[in-house]
């Protein structure tokens, strides 16, 4: 098998019990919505899988040195990050992590900052802590969005106040530039600003020349006060499987951290301590091909929705999902209206943005191309009225 027919040739997840699929299950709707890419893993995690399963021992596990070391690798090869394997905190998933750092910041921050639109957990977390969620708009220049630095300095705060940031963005799809950062790192440094920083699509550069940068890899100041969230679930589609990790360099702020989490947040599977091994040390040639194909679905998609009227779509940097902007298109309800006709979207309401869509790359052309049609008969239906 090619390793391309990975992607063409995508496991039929209609009757199994899929979020994906399943929310739509016994409706003709096609599920384009969360961050969820419908193709096989990588076929040495696919084999690794199968021989765990054959062992028949399903017991606790732990971090083996192995993993250690391949993460460590991982990091020194595609960032140059040098980190210390005492700085890492494994977790099953980031979304716990979100909500762990608003917990241990509880008693110490005024609010909780980050940028909208944002993936819906950024803006949930805080609340479930009592803390405010103060949401600044990225800022549209051209087709690219980016922080709004005049907003940064115009916006109160305490030190102490947590930053959530996503890098790169979910789901405008913005690969920050090292400028970027480096004016940001200071904002930050100037607040003494807490900063979590997402970076769980970071291996997910669809651009070529683009290169990640890690925020706590830019200078040794702005890493004593960051938390680095990363893990290979979205590369590597490995999200079932529940192995994620933090970055902590600080020994205060880490020992916080794992205080915040104690008695509440469980610790990886043992499939997903395994499979996270296997994708970090054989999936490099797999993810090469993984970009190549969503380069293309991203300029196929994009070279459909731009004929579409009504819809604005924005050319993803990074990430395998695509924003778009549907406040032209009249309708009431975009992701409802949208549903209406057999396509499954996610609502932009939903990160802080009404009237937008986020659209899932991450499935076979053939499906794509699906779904683009019933799109694009569906606003054809709207210009008709």
């Amino acid at each position: 098998m090619s390793v391309y027919s990975w992607f063409d040739d995508c496991p039929d997840r209609k009757d199994r019990p899929s979020l994906k699929w399943g929310k739509y299950s016994g409706r003709d709707i096609l599920p384009l919505w969360v961050a969820d890419m419908d193709f096989r893993a990588p076929p040495a995690v696919v084999d690794t899988a199968r021989k765990e399963a054959e062992f028949g021992n399903y017991g606790y596990a732990k971090c083996h040195p192995e993993l250690t070391d391949a993460v460590l690798e991982y990091t020194s090869r595609l960032y140059d990050w040098k980190i210390d394997p005492n700085w890492i905190v494994w977790l099953p998933g980031m979304v716990c992590a979100l909500n762990v750092c608003c917990r241990m910041q509880q008693d110490n921050a005024s609010q909780v900052l980050t940028h909208v639109p944002v993936y819906p957990p950024f803006l949930s977390a805080p609340g479930n802590f009592d803390l405010t969620c103060t949401q600044l708009p990225l800022r549209l220049q051209g087709n690219r969005f980016s922080m709004d630095f005049e907003l940064l300095e115009k916006t109160p705060t305490q030190p102490g106040d947590l930053f959530l940031l996503c890098h790169p963005h979910n789901p405008v799809g913005t690969a920050f530039t090292n400028q970027e950062l480096e004016r940001f790192s200071r904002w930050a440094e100037e607040r003494e600003l807490l900063v979590c920083s997402d970076e769980i699509h970071c291996d997910l550069l669809l651009e070529p020349n683009l290169k990640h940068l890690p925020l706590a890899n830019l200078n040794p100041k702005i890493a004593e006060s960051t938390i680095t969230l990363m893990a290979p679930s979205k590369t590597y589609n490995l999200p079932g499987f529940g192995c994620s990790f933090a970055v902590i360099s600080n020994p205060d702020i880490r020992l916080r951290f794992k205080k915040a989490m104690a008695g509440i947040v469980p610790d990886p599977p043992a499939m997903g301590f395994r499979l996270a091994e296997i994708a970090y040390r054989q999936g490099e040639e797999w993810r090469q091909a993984l970009l190549k194909y969503l380069r293309k679905n991203r300029d196929f998609a994009l070279e459909r929705l731009h004929k579409m009227t009504g819809l604005t779509p924005y050319s993803p940097e990074a990430t395998y999902l695509l924003w778009i902007d549907a406040r032209e298109l009249k309708a009431e309800n975009p992701h409802r209206f949208f549903e209406e006709h057999g396509v499954g979207l996610s609502d932009g309401s939903d990160f802080g943005s009404p009237g937008f869509l986020r659209l899932n790359l991450g499935c076979s052309k053939n499906l794509l191309g699906q779904a683009l049609d019933r799109m694009e008969r569906a606003c054809s239906s709207m210009v008709q009225k």
